[in-house]
């Protein structure tokens, strides 16, 4: 059966730790002027709030921010991650030295914005098959130094993580068959050099969907075949391994593909194809 990872909330913790890091000092650079205009000890409330309706995500993103700007902010949460989200809607408010609520603003709000949108794509498509068995992956189609958060995000909208990078999984597609020599060889050298590591291989017809299988793949994915090439791959594997649908997946498409009878599909616009959430923070007091 393929891994659906769920990676440990300690790998995630320094993910995030190391993302807003390199997030500040590239928008802080040698300090923030327009900040410095403030009272050095002017004390402020704001609030963030969501213009559009979605699913939200990104909470420790925004902890993480201000800890490491202000320890003394205090931020109170009205929404949790996950949570549906309408216009208007007050996510948290924010109390503390004006200048450090204004320095992060910025830097806050572009990683809940991101995160809540890709949150918001996964909770679309995952509802749309939400009678079904199938279960909606994303990919590895991410913002680059992104991955884990944008995974995390596609979790708050109740999809599921394929592998999180090139190291926890084997996925052997069409040039790595071509330089193996054929779908035996390269499965024969994944047991090999990493028995305990799950083997997935992408077939683009029948005759590579039957090698996969004597070779007992952990996983086989079906590059763009047809409904009815997908339905027939279904009865060829008749349950002996799970089938993954991959290549040009959409909202128009995706019902009819679960109808197929395969395991998975694999979507990149999970992840790619996200617009950010509409989000404001304005201060009130």
């Amino acid at each position: 059966m393929i891994n659906i990872k769920r990676f440990s909330k300690t790998e995630l913790t320094e993910a995030i730790v190391q993302q807003v890091s390199v997030a500040i000092a590239e928008d802080l650079g040698t300090g923030d002027l327009t900040a410095s205009l403030i009272p050095e000890n002017k004390q402020v409330k704001a609030q963030v709030i969501t213009r559009e309706e979605g699913i939200f995500c990104g909470k420790l993103w925004v902890d993480q921010v201000f800890r490491q700007l202000d320890g003394s902010i205090t931020i109170d949460w009205l929404v949790d991650d996950g949570d549906k989200l309408s216009p208007n809607q007050c996510l948290f408010r924010l109390s503390g030295n004006a200048r450090s609520i204004l320095t992060g603003e910025r830097t806050a709000l572009n990683f809940i914005q991101t995160l809540s949108g890709t949150a918001t794509q996964a909770y679309r498509f995952s509802q749309a098959v939400k009678d079904l068995s199938v279960k909606i992956l994303d990919t590895r189609k991410t913002l680059p130094c992104l991955r884990l958060a944008q995974k995390y995000a596609v979790l708050c909208g109740k999809c599921e993580n394929h592998r999180i990078g090139l190291y926890d999984a084997f996925l052997i597609k069409e040039n790595h068959i071509a330089a193996c020599g054929s779908i035996k060889a390269a499965i024969t050298q994944a047991r090999s050099l990493a028995p305990n590591k799950p083997v997935e291989v992408e077939v683009e017809n029948f005759t590579e969907l039957n090698e996969a299988i004597a070779e007992k793949a952990d996983i086989i994915m079906l590059d763009n075949f047809s409904l009815e090439e997908m339905k027939q791959a279904v009865k060829i594997a008749d349950g002996k391994i799970p089938l993954e649908a991959s290549g040009n997946m959409n909202m128009k498409t995706l019902v009819e593909v679960a109808k197929t009878g395969v395991d998975f599909i694999s979507i990149g616009a999970l992840t790619k194809h996200c617009q950010a959430l509409d989000l404001s923070l304005r201060i009130i007091e």
